[in-house]
């Protein structure tokens, strides 16, 4: 228990920018696509930690919520408040979405669910299966997946 409380404040800590980042070199993939499906707050929430420093670390994110995890694109999402940064997934997702970072829903969460592109948080669009596909394609795109 004690190392996952300091993996999760060293992660928070390299959120808050509190270590020197490095930007990839040109050969290494400059691109994360992030696929989110848990419902687990923590699964949730480590996701946005770690996409977040990736981008601080100078990655193009692409996130992609599908099944439970996209109503965090949605103002219904409830999930829980992490310590010790005293924020949501959703807040940190946010923040990717406020620093050029794209975020999608998948292409079957609305056709299948109450909500309609209405009810997305601004910024956010259900994704386009073939671009996505492409995107995917791209051997500058490494892949995080949960």
């Amino acid at each position: 228990m004690r190392a996952i409380k300091t993996l999760a404040a060293s992660a928070l800590l390299a959120l808050a920018g509190a270590g020197a980042g490095t930007v990839a070199q040109a050969d290494e993939p400059s691109k994360l696509f992030v696929s989110v499906t848990s419902a687990d707050d923590h699964t949730q929430f480590m996701s946005m930690v770690l996409a977040n420093q990736s981008m601080r670390q100078g990655q193009e994110i692409r996130v992609l919520l599908c099944g439970p995890a996209a109503t965090m694109a949605t103002e219904d999402f409830e999930g829980a408040t992490m310590q010790p940064a005293d924020r949501n997934a959703q807040q940190l997702m946010m923040n990717l979405l406020n620093n050029g970072a794209t975020v999608e829903t998948c292409a079957i969460f609305l056709p299948n669910t109450d909500y309609t592109e209405a009810d997305l948080l601004d910024g956010i669009t259900p994704a386009d299966p073939e671009e996505v596909g492409a995107y995917m394609a791209d051997p500058n795109v490494r892949f995080f997946s949960n």
